[in-house]
């Protein structure tokens, strides 16, 4: 019976998406990988949020660990299937930076971050050593009733994929399905594809909020 290692919510989460040329991607994610696309577009997205109650099966939420966190990910089709890609992620508690790189061979990094969550409007913010940055404000609008093909594509994702001393791995994700709404972007700055080099020319811009979801995470295994 598969079980979850690790539970976590993860808490007003924002997603942010561009297009871009798959081929532009396709040297960025490892050989056993294809681009997943939509309409013969790939796709990047950065999700801020505030991961709350991270903790093993069993121990109440309250003696969870809750921080900021912000990944940028793409999306692919791997040996078992859709997932996502990791280009980074940083997160402001340095346990769970070294925990996630032991065990899920994620790349995580320490960052200084915060966010605000008010009742129409959440600011994210994250300062990774002064290069990977984003300072972002946004105000939650209705709630989309019929997702698109493409707001399910970027959004209901099942399982991580990353490599540990090299070796291709994945895990699965359990969560609910996204209850998402629209989002007016009241102010955006953000390095973090620059400085992954991830950040290409696109002619599409689309983003979500998410009240949140609670979500499982089940061991890594080789894919």
């Amino acid at each position: 019976m598969n079980v979850p290692v690790m539970l976590q919510r993860w808490h007003e989460i924002s997603f942010f998406h561009w297009s871009c040329d798959p081929v532009l991607l396709k040297r960025h994610v490892p050989p056993a990988l294809r681009v997943d696309t939509c309409d013969g577009k790939g796709w990047i997205s950065l999700t801020p949020f505030l991961l709350t109650g991270l903790r093993p099966p069993l121990v109440p939420p309250a003696l969870g660990l809750d921080f900021p966190e912000t990944n940028l990910r793409t999306y692919v089709i791997g040996p078992q299937g859709p997932g996502i890609w990791f280009f980074s992620l940083d997160a402001a508690r340095v346990s769970a930076v070294l925990g996630a790189r032991a065990t899920f061979g994620l790349p995580y990094y320490w960052a200084d971050m915060q966010v605000d969550i008010g009742a129409r409007e959440n600011l994210y913010y994250s300062n990774r050593g002064g290069r990977a940055k984003a300072r972002i404000r946004i105000s939650k609008e209705e709630r989309i009733v019929e997702q698109s093909a493409l707001d399910i594509f970027l959004t209901a994702r099942f399982r991580l994929y990353s490599v540990m001393l090299g070796r291709l791995v994945t895990a699965e994700v359990g969560h609910p399905p996204w209850v998402l709404s629209r989002v007016r972007v009241v102010h955006f700055e953000e390095t973090v594809r620059q400085t992954m080099g991830v950040e290409f020319p696109s002619q599409d811009f689309l983003a979500h909020h998410s009240a949140g979801t609670d979500t499982e995470i089940y061991r890594p295994q080789q894919a």
